[in-house]
């Protein structure tokens, strides 16, 4: 069960469509093994399969409830229903968002408050599960990732620029980019 290189924006699995996952063998529990351990040593609080060049519909996630209870777990063939999200403007200060695949980055992103996500668990039993806040966040991104959307592809036009700017300078948007959690240090 090794740790995966994440892929970075450009790679073309990031902008397709995932498919829906047919086999729950071995093989695929191995995966699910790889992910939790990448998605740890990134550290993240969630990642999508994409997000290691595997095109599958599955997401682990690692998040702390306000309470301090940890909710931790795999949601393979999701669908997502989400709330309202608010015409204003993102605040910079509370709704700034990152992602692995955007190595380092963060940008304010408008998003539900409220989101219900639904699913299969890794013995194929139903998960249901109601999230608030950063949870309902998390569930959002992730869930994005599997229909091919990047958080930065829904950024407001005024932060459009920056990114530009910055995948260009590291040489991003382009396919075979990738990082390796706990060894590449994307600090410098």
């Amino acid at each position: 069960m090794p740790i995966r290189p994440i892929v970075i924006t450009g790679n073309p699995v990031l902008h397709t469509p995932a498919v829906e996952v047919t086999e729950f063998n071995d093989e695929f529990r191995h995966l699910v093994e790889d992910m939790y351990l990448t998605m740890d040593a990134a550290p993240g609080v969630g990642l999508a399969a994409p997000q290691i060049g595997v095109n599958l519909r599955i997401f682990v996630y690692d998040w702390d409830a306000e309470d301090g209870t940890p909710q931790r777990g795999v949601v393979i063939n999701p669908k997502l229903e989400i709330s309202a999200v608010s015409s204003d403007a993102a605040d910079e200060e509370t709704e700034s968002e990152g992602c692995l695949s955007v190595p380092g980055e963060r940008f304010p992103l408008k998003r539900a408050d409220r989101a219900v996500l639904t699913g299969v668990d890794l013995d194929q039993k139903p998960v249901q599960i109601e999230a608030v806040g950063w949870f309902a966040r998390i569930f959002q991104h992730e869930f994005d990732h599997l229909n091919g959307t990047l958080y930065v592809d829904r950024l407001e036009e005024v932060y459009k620029p920056e990114l530009a700017e910055i995948i260009a300078e590291r040489g991003w948007g382009v396919p075979g980019l990738s990082w390796m959690p706990a060894v590449d240090n994307l600090e410098d």
